[in-house]
């Protein structure tokens, strides 16, 4: 009996490791290693004047304010290049210097105090900048201007500044939906596990634009075929990666729902497999999408809805890549336009943009459920959050 009891236990054990995949921390228990900056973008105006940041303790999940950190004209989305020097932010914002257009701010970051000092500001290259990703080496910086409909390109120079767009690709076309979908919106955009590709969803067109990628050259082309379409009306909005590379999923703003694809990496290829909804059954009030991420495991994915205000937890089949609903957990707070997951995958924090709050949620080690950390912590407007290693 007790054999079987050990035995019993080691399988736990083995099983939570297993998913985690990070080592010897355990989500449960952390082991005390240092704590996390967590840098929140939000929309500015009379609460906000720009990027906050907090520290998260790594032992306990606790979220301490540390105060503004740079100001900023509605940084929106914020991202961190690999070298972990320097922070980049879209300035969501349709007049910058008395043009059209919206702007990319690049700053260097103080590990110590989480102070950022802006180095520059250039032109996005479209109006509405809403969302910006890094390339895996360093090299440039990504952006989906939503109001203008178009991607951009820019070169990070050896300081950290940003140089002008060397690439502005507008997307085309419009969708069902008269009030929204008149005209391209490129809502985000992603780099692809080996860097050679390159995915912006769009929301007005209902389709994912895939890109050819060359950071050697420095050259951003349409792939073969350029396009994928999802469902007529959905809007999609943010798109995960799973972390073995094999599978791909977007959140669909307009629709409140999912679809998830298989990725050949070869071709940068997108084939449906599934389409669920990110709502309970039953809910029939307005609601509608915002974030996605996959945990670091691979084995659990989460997409925030907003007017349902939750985070909705799927697990991922990993032989097939397809979602099965676990849970729907309220964010105790309005509009969760964004939430972010801490490296290692202990941790969770929903951005509740209209209620101006943040909650943390510790991931359960073995099945992905989260456990509200509350009460919910101030922060003004937030709208992206992001992690990054303290000193």
């Amino acid at each position: 009996m007790k054999n079987t009891t050990r035995f019993a236990l080691l399988l736990t054990v083995i099983f939570s490791a297993c998913f985690c995949n990070v080592g010897a921390r355990g989500v449960d228990q952390p082991s005390g290693k240092a704590d996390e900056l967590v840098y929140i973008g939000t929309n500015t105006g009379t609460k906000s004047h720009g990027i906050y940041v907090f520290k998260l303790s790594s032992a306990t999940g606790k979220l301490t304010p540390m105060g503004l950190a740079a100001e900023s004209n509605s940084p929106a989305f914020l991202a961190i290049d690999p070298s972990h020097r320097h922070l980049y932010a879209v300035n969501e914002i349709g007049n910058y210097q008395g043009r059209k257009t919206g702007s990319v701010s690049a700053f260097s970051i103080d590990h110590k105090t989480g102070k950022l000092t802006l180095l520059n500001v250039v032109d996005s290259g479209g109006d509405g900048p809403t969302h910006l990703v890094i390339d895996k080496t360093g090299t440039y910086v990504l952006v989906a201007n939503y109001g203008a409909g178009s991607v951009a390109m820019f070169p990070i120079l050896a300081d950290g500044r940003l140089g002008k767009a060397r690439v502005v690709l507008p997307h085309a076309g419009h969708s069902v939906d008269p009030g929204r979908q008149k005209e391209p919106h490129a809502h985000s955009i992603y780099v692809s596990p080996d860097n050679h590709f390159v995915l912006s969803a769009d929301l007005g067109t209902d389709q994912i634009y895939v890109y050819r990628f060359d950071a050697a050259k420095g050259t951003l082309t349409p792939n073969d075929p350029p396009t994928v379409a999802v469902a007529p009306g959905s809007g999609p909005r943010h798109f995960a990666f799973n972390p073995s590379g094999k599978y791909g999923y977007v959140i669909q703003e307009m629709g409140s729902t999912i679809t998830a694809f298989s990725y050949d990496a070869a071709r940068g290829r997108l084939t449906q497999i599934q389409a669920l909804s990110t709502l309970p059954a039953g809910f029939k009030s307005e609601s509608d999408c915002a974030e996605i991420f996959v945990h670091p495991s691979g084995k659990v994915l989460y997409g925030s809805n907003r007017g349902h205000d939750s985070i909705a937890v799927f697990a991922i089949d990993p032989a097939k890549g397809t979602l099965t609903p676990i849970e729907y957990d309220s964010t105790q707070g309005k509009t969760p336009r964004s939430f972010g997951l801490d490296p290692a995958g202990h941790y969770l924090i929903a951005a509740n943009q209209d209620s101006s709050t943040l909650l943390v949620f510790r991931i359960d080690a073995s099945t992905g459920r989260l456990t509200p950390l509350g009460p919910t912590v101030d922060a003004p407007s937030p709208t992206c959050v992001l992690f990054e290693r303290a000193e």
